[in-house]
């Protein structure tokens, strides 16, 4: 049985890199200015291995999180696979930006908004100067966080990367539950409309959007007309995203198929090698960007059942030319059945520089499958 490693650790993100077409994960600053990949405030190891001193991150030096386990940014760039897949093979990197606490040394307070603006503006020169370094391209990175200052830390830092905020904002305190009740009253008010209205008039290049807005029950909630993944909610959906980029997260299996059918890219926590049939009947195709299907071999893979999938998928993988490898003519061809497929139209102005068939990413609106946090979302604590 396939178990997936620690979520944000080396091998995890190294294992999900290769399967999907990108990986998502989370990025700290710690308390020696440098850069490492973790999710929670607080560092993610049984207390009784903590030893003396807080327990937030941003209070730890580098070389100390390193000790517990932690792979640093650095690390994970210098890692041979993950680099070359991100750099050569048009891997997308989904990079979350991590607020800290607001009662840590770093957080500001409560109400400390230029504090935070700050803070994440200095994450995000730290984080850049290592992907410059590393020669990651811009047209296959985005940089997002739930941090209502984005637009200004942006601007005011030295990043030329694509950008998003993370709404209904979230803030970087009290437990799961606490976080989503304050986070409801945003969510009712901001209709899917809404917040493609909002990325797009921001400058944003991509729209980071909760599975919930897409799925019954809940997609009925928020004000204004509804999206769905099928019938006249896809339609719908499909008219107000107007081949905007779309990431949804967290992907299941169950709605896998609907989601990338109905032009999104997931964020999926399920990168197990041998889930290659979903529960919603279909064979799965992990990598629908980097390595992708034309008209045939759509029509072959919608054609597979349960008994002849395995053999089906053994020779698409065979005979499939990734997206790196095909030549112009092939891409353009790609790209107008894409865009057909999914009424792309015109690209707002600050997408237009990552859409490039010669780039050896796929054009930005290509639906992709990320793998969240590396290889999926575990338990805490994440580091025994």
């Amino acid at each position: 049985m396939w178990k997936p490693a620690p979520e944000n650790t080396l091998e995890s993100l190294r294992h999900a890199i290769q399967m999907h077409d990108g990986i998502e994960f989370d990025l700290r600053l710690t308390k020696d200015k440098e850069v490492i990949i973790h999710h929670d405030g607080i560092v993610s190891v049984p207390k009784e291995k903590l030893g003396s001193g807080d327990a937030w991150v941003e209070h730890r030096t580098l070389s100390e999180l390193e000790s517990f386990g932690f792979c640093s940014f650095r690390s994970l760039l210098e890692d041979s696979i993950v680099h070359s897949e991100w750099r050569d093979n048009g891997k997308m990197g989904c990079v979350e930006l991590k607020r800290p606490h607001p009662k840590t040394d770093v957080g500001g307070g409560y109400f400390g908004a230029s504090q935070h603006r700050k803070h994440i503006t200095q994450l995000i020169n730290a984080s850049d100067a290592i992907l410059n370094e590393f020669e990651i391209p811009h047209e296959n990175t985005v940089f997002y966080a739930f941090h209502r200052g984005m637009k200004s830390s942006i601007k005011t830092s030295s990043t030329t990367r694509p950008w998003a905020e993370l709404l209904p904002y979230i803030p970087p305190f009290g437990n799961r539950t606490t976080k989503r009740l304050r986070a409801l009253p945003q969510f009712l008010t901001h209709s899917f409309s809404k917040l493609v209205e909002s990325h797009s008039g921001s400058g944003a290049s991509m729209i980071p959007a909760a599975i919930e807005y897409f799925v019954p029950p809940i997609n009925k909630m928020p004000v204004g007309k509804k999206v769905g993944l099928s019938g006249k909610g896809a339609e719908h959906l499909k008219a107000v995203q107007g081949g905007f980029p779309v990431y949804v997260w967290p992907t299941k299996p169950d709605v896998e198929h609907m989601l990338l059918a109905a032009g999104l890219t997931g964020l999926t926590d399920h990168a197990d090698p041998d889930l290659t049939w979903l529960p919603s009947g279909h064979a799965r195709w992990t990598q629908p960007a980097s390595l992708p299907l034309d008209v045939e071999q759509t029509e072959l893979l919608k054609s597979a059942t349960k008994a002849t999938h395995l053999d089906i998928l053994k020779e698409l993988k065979t005979n499939v030319t990734p997206w790196t490898e095909c030549n112009p003519s092939e891409r353009s061809s790609l790209i107008q059945m894409w865009s057909k497929r999914w009424s792309w139209g015109e690209m707002p102005k600050q997408n237009q520089h990552v859409v490039s068939k010669d780039s050896n990413s796929p054009p930005w609106q290509a639906v992709r499958l990320i793998g969240h946090r590396g290889s999926g979302k575990t338990s805490r604590p994440v580091l025994n």
